[in-house]
């Protein structure tokens, strides 16, 4: 068989029939699934999330549900100029466009204020270390107050006029001073290391060591009746 019989062949009407077959097969099979998948995930389609910040949680919940959607408390937080129970945050953001059933993630305001264990920085730490660990968790510090003791070493810490210590839980809006040496010792510090036992001048009047009445009787004499 010479290559013209073979290309006549494989030029054959019905090897050119069978590959367009297979052709339109492979397209009608890719727009199948795309078509397929945008009507599965009805692709086009959205509903916009409304704003619920401000919003107490059931007025948020009965809106969503309006909507077909999904509320999910994923966090807590507390700001003072917000109620109880409000919204404060909220996943995905106002005017997003969703799918039916989709669960928006909010964050709600706590009732009190949360508290944090003070960490272990009373006399283990700097003043510059001490304030950057407080600062990370949250916590609002006012001017330092300052002690006799080694130079910015923190000495102990304030919250509302009594001192805390390493464990203490404290609410997050209260503020703290912490207490740190100064490096330098003031002159009532140089007195107290100084301090001397007084002494003190006798009072004549009360001086019995050399009053007759009580000098030292040598001898013991004995003295019988007549």
């Amino acid at each position: 068989m010479n290559a013209k019989e073979i290309w006549s062949k494989i030029a054959s009407h019905y090897v050119l029939l069978n590959l367009l077959a297979m052709v339109v097969v492979v397209v009608l099979l890719c727009v199948g699934v795309k078509f397929g998948l945008a009507l599965y995930t009805h692709h086009g389609e959205g509903i916009e999330v409304p704003e619920l910040k401000g919003m107490t949680y059931q007025k948020a919940r009965l809106l969503l549900e309006e909507k077909n959607l999904n509320i999910v408390v994923s966090d807590s937080g507390y700001q003072k100029s917000f109620p109880a129970d409000c919204i404060l945050a909220q996943t995905p953001g106002f005017g997003t466009k969703v799918k039916s059933g989709h669960a928006i993630y909010v964050t709600v305001n706590s009732p009190s204020s949360p508290t944090f264990a003070i960490p272990d920085i009373v006399d283990n730490s700097s003043f510059r270390e001490a304030e950057a660990k407080l600062m990370a968790m949250g916590f609002r510090l006012t001017e330092p107050q300052k002690v006799v003791g080694e130079k910015d070493w923190v000495y102990g810490i304030l919250c509302r006029g009594r001192r805390v210590s390493n464990g203490d839980r404290v609410a997050i809006d209260y503020p703290l001073t912490l207490m740190i040496g100064t490096g330098s010792y003031d002159e009532d510090d140089a007195a107290l290391d100084e301090y001397v036992e007084p002494t003190y001048e006798a009072d004549p009047a009360t001086d019995t060591a050399n009053s007759p009445a009580t000098e030292e009787v040598d001898e013991f004499v004995e003295v019988t009746a007549p």
